[in-house]
């Protein structure tokens, strides 16, 4: 069975679940020359609860890209954190200003607004023959 290694301020951010984890290996392209053409150094790390997926094949070996797969994940899941936390902000934000009370001043542009509206719809009425 393989060794898993985790960085540890990864691990100290955000636990991951090794049973969580999905690893699967294989040959990555560019440089490397044969071992690149020889060695299944790519990695890709996939979260299953979540769905995310990420691809580590920069470095020349295995346990280099699944570090580096790793640190991603951590990345790509705080992210999606942080995501969920922003958009509900903005909808208890957005509940809050619905729920709110016009001001006075809100009030007296609104009451002006329609008041000119009316003048002017009043404009529009049949016309009238002034008698001399």
């Amino acid at each position: 069975m393989e060794k898993k290694v985790i960085g540890r301020d990864e691990e100290d951010r955000m636990k991951l679940e090794e049973k969580d984890l999905v690893e699967e290996f294989s040959r990555s392209g560019g440089k490397g020359g044969q071992n690149v053409q020889k060695v299944e150094t790519k990695v890709v790390l996939r979260h299953l609860p979540t769905g995310i997926t990420v691809v580590a094949q920069e470095e020349r070996t295995r346990e280099a890209n699944r570090v580096r797969a790793r640190k991603r994940l951590v990345a790509a899941l705080e992210l999606r954190k942080q995501r969920e936390r922003l958009r509900l902000q903005a909808a208890r934000s957005r509940e809050r200003s619905r729920q709110a009370k016009r001001s006075e001043g809100a009030k007296r542009r609104l009451v002006d607004g329609k008041r000119r509206r009316a003048q002017i719809k009043e404009g529009r009425s049949s016309w009238r023959v002034l008698s001399d």
